[in-house]
């Protein structure tokens, strides 16, 4: 039976998982794209940090999904076991970075600044007014240098203070805040916002039943 193992430096048990790729049903390996920012969606390919601490970005080809995923270059691009272990590296720094109930470690200011000098796909006006991208050299640097720039601009800039972590139970994803009142509690409030109402719902009625 095929297991994966999972070495992620844990922000919040700081363990490493075995976890079994039978157990883990399609919709959870899924990719999350509701976080408002590209790099807090990169953030959520390890699912559940608080729990089970999965990888979705599994292999080099889950990374090369996710990278045609965002559309920001015009063909796939092969990703080697290396270019893996450095977006996992970049994606944790990030998530150190950007979540407000964990603390940054040295470094990680450092190796997000790194992919940030990179060279980044360049936007571009298609003949019928729609944005493209390109670069001179498709590759995974190239959308490392992208996600390292997004945070960057998301951790220096306005909407840093709108980071949020789900308050859903069961969920631990971040998203930007960008709600005019700033109180938004769920990534998405017709997936966990549902769930979390529906619960309450069913313990107040049982309460009032007994």
């Amino acid at each position: 039976m095929e297991t994966l193992e999972v070495s992620i430096d844990m922000d919040y048990t700081h363990v490493a998982m075995t976890v079994r790729l039978d157990d883990l049903p399609p919709a959870e390996l899924a990719f999350h794209w509701k976080s408002g920012r590209l790099c807090l969606d990169f953030v959520a390919t390890v699912g559940e940090r608080w729990r089970r601490c999965f990888e979705r970005l599994r292999t080099a080809e889950d990374l090369e999904r996710w990278i045609v995923a965002t559309e920001l270059l015009g063909a796939p691009v092969a990703v080697s076991t290396a270019q893996l272990e450095w977006a996992r590296e970049l994606r944790e720094a990030i998530n150190r970075l950007a979540r407000p109930s964990v603390a940054p470690r040295r470094g990680d200011r450092l190796l997000l600044n790194r992919w940030a000098v990179q060279p980044s796909p360049a936007p571009q006006l298609t003949a019928d007014g729609k944005l493209a991208w390109t670069a001179p050299d498709p590759s995974a640097e190239a959308i490392l240098s992208v996600l390292a720039r997004d945070a960057v601009d998301l951790l220096a800039g306005p909407l840093a203070g709108r980071i949020r972590e789900c308050a859903a139970e069961d969920c631990a994803l971040l998203f930007v805040d960008a709600s005019r009142p700033g109180r938004r509690r769920w990534c998405a409030s017709q997936a966990c916002g549902n769930r979390v109402r529906t619960k309450a719902y069913r313990r107040r009625r049982s309460e009032r039943a007994t």
